[in-house]
């Protein structure tokens, strides 16, 4: 077993594919070694600037050789596979014969690098090897830089490196999804459909396995003390010193007594351990005499029913989920853990593809209220001076005290509040996160068997993608998002509207970047046209990463507030109509079908 929380190696690599004309007594000798340049200069672009979900670099392979007919395709593909080369770049500063030369895996995520030059055409091989793979049914991303080069230039353009590491974090994204698992704990809560797992989905679209736990498990594990108790130990007193209960918002006459909360802690903390274990597997469980619960599901996500069936009889899962979510627990900094709140695996699915192209940690939430300023006004008595940017309205996103610490802000990136990837995370970003968060008892008329909810309110001033994946008839999966900020509201407001809602679970204010057209009209329209009422939140401006990943999946996506210059899609899609993008897409995924249908 890995430790707790990262993904494993061995990693999938990304391939370089070095392709030539393949024509020789001069022409090919002539190229060979300014390809090969390029390979290389495309491999240290990855690997400078792309990182494993464990922090090391991306590993890049260059073949020894060119390809430049169907013998060599085919030898480096085969020499690909051997190496792990999950994902394919192929480059090329001249022509070369298309057909012959590609990338003819089905399923594995490629894209072409047409060298602009005028010497050479190697944009004309990257006009002609897209046609062939959008004839033969094989989507590629075309990168071809808005400048011509000079043929002896070496250096890569802006434009292109952008487009290569886009498309190259997407593809291992892909890559690091497939033969992994959902792990189901639990079944339906209250009715919301996104903890009606779909299996299809995630086997067809994401090439995942579902695997299905019921609560039960749990309780034997609690009872039957299938846990390291070492571990529960340690994890325990780190609890008591650094999460700080807060206020009890029950009336008086039904609060729980200190030693019925401190049990609740207790049951919380087993409850953390036994559903990583869950996912993870654990080899102390080994050595206790528990070889097949050591195993663990090899989930790369999972979600935890809880209510109503478990909440309303034990205390419930807002310190799991979040001590999961969050980078770090009482073995100090990892990777977090995607783990969804009320099972809603569509919402895991969403924050397992921020999670992998960002490896920072994901935020669940509640869409829970547009406040408009008049509203606003109308219940404070105040509004937001101009220029803020929630001048216009802010959507309050929240959920029962289950998001990631690590969305406090407390972290800092140049002075300024950031989540950031576990390797850049130290003590004091972990001691932060902790001190602005208060752990309340839970209210008892949602969870009747109590447990804790964290409290905090996110630093303003972070740019968020907050984003969903909803399944529709007929249609399959589809993908939305929102690029915005969160947004600090003065005390005076702020505590009007959050006192509103329950004052025990953490609050994002957020502001979408708004269009003036369409869902995007303003702060209402989008709250009005979110597909359910679970987001997935990322830091950082990731639309165009996740349009790039949801082509890749065969997800269309029906709503974002992307410029045109930043939509980027394989070159088939275009073949469909450039008029209408959107439309575009959906004919697209409907036509080529789930990616490992």
């Amino acid at each position: 077993m890995t430790e707790a929380g990262r993904y494993r190696p061995p990693w999938p690599r990304v391939g370089i594919r070095p392709v030539v004309d393949g024509r020789r007594h001069g022409v090919r000798e002539s190229l060979e070694e300014r390809t090969l340049a390029m390979a290389a200069a495309t491999a240290r672009l990855i690997s400078s600037n792309l990182r494993y979900p464990d922090g090391t670099p991306v590993e890049c392979r260059v073949p020894g050789h060119c390809i430049g007919g169907v013998a060599e395709a085919t030898a480096v593909d085969e020499w690909l596979a051997d190496e792990r080369a999950a994902v394919s770049i192929s480059v090329t500063p001249c022509w070369c014969y298309g057909a012959e030369t590609m990338d003819m895996d089905p399923v594995r995520p490629k894209a072409v690098w047409g060298f602009n030059g005028t010497e050479r055409p190697g944009a004309v091989y990257l006009a002609a090897v897209l046609a062939a793979h959008n004839q033969k049914g094989l989507p590629a991303f075309g990168v071809y830089g808005r400048d011509v080069q000079d043929a002896n230039d070496g250096s890569i353009p802006t434009d292109v490196a952008d487009k290569l590491l886009r498309f190259a974090r997407a593809g291992l994204a892909v890559a690091l999804l497939r033969g992994r698992t959902y792990l189901s704990l639990g079944g339906v809560s209250m009715g919301i459909a996104g903890s009606i797992v779909d299996h299809g989905f995630f086997e067809s679209y994401l090439g995942m396995r579902v695997q299905c736990v019921d609560m039960t498990e749990l309780i034997r594990r609690m009872e039957q003390g299938i846990y390291d108790h070492e571990e529960y130990g340690r994890a325990l007193a780190w609890v008591r010193t650094h999460c700080v209960e807060g206020a009890d918002p029950n009336p008086p006459e039904i609060q729980r007594g200190r030693a019925q909360k401190d049990a609740d802690w207790q049951t919380c903390v087993r409850m953390t351990l036994i559903a990583r274990d869950l996912m993870r597997g654990n080899p102390k469980l080994a050595d206790a005499g528990f070889a097949e619960e050591a195993a663990g599901h090899d989930a790369l996500a999972a979600g935890f029913q809880g209510q109503r069936q478990w909440t309303d009889f034990l205390p419930n899962g807002d310190v799991t989920e979040a001590l999961l979510n969050s980078s770090f627990d009482w073995n100090g900094v990892r990777a977090p853990i995607v783990f969804a709140t009320e099972n809603d695996s569509l919402n895991a699915a969403t924050m397992l593809l921020g999670n992998l192209l960002t490896h920072t940690a994901q935020v669940f939430a509640d869409v829970r209220t547009f406040w408009s300023p008049q509203a606003m006004n109308r219940v404070t008595g105040r509004m937001l001076p101009p220029g803020h940017r929630g001048e216009l309205g802010v959507i309050h996103l929240t959920n029962s005290g289950a998001a990631a610490l690590d969305a406090t802000g407390e972290m800092r990136r140049n002075g300024r509040p950031a989540m950031k990837p576990h390797w850049e995370i130290d003590d004091e970003d972990v001691a932060a996160a902790l001190a602005a968060t208060r752990w309340h008892p839970a209210l008892l008329g949602y969870f009747r068997g109590g447990g804790f909810s964290s409290r905090f309110v996110s630093r303003g001033g972070m740019p968020l993608t907050m984003s969903r994946i909803s399944l529709v008839a007929g249609v399959g999966p589809v993908l939305q998002l929102a690029e915005g900020w969160s947004v600090d509201l003065p005390a005076e407001i702020h505590d009007v509207l959050d006192r509103r809602t329950d004052p025990t679970w953490p609050t994002h204010w957020f502001v979408p970047r708004l269009t003036g057209e369409g869902a995007f009209a303003d702060v209402y329209s989008v709250m009005a046209n979110w597909a359910a009422n679970h987001c997935a939140i990322s830091y950082g401006h990731i639309g165009a990463d996740l349009v790039v990943l949801a082509a890749l999946l065969r997800i269309p996506v029906h709503m974002h507030n992307l410029p045109p210059e930043q939509l980027w899609r394989p070159s088939m899609w275009t073949t469909l109509g450039t008029a209408d993008p959107e439309g575009a897409d959906f004919r697209a995924c409907a036509l080529l079908g789930p990616l490992y249908r």
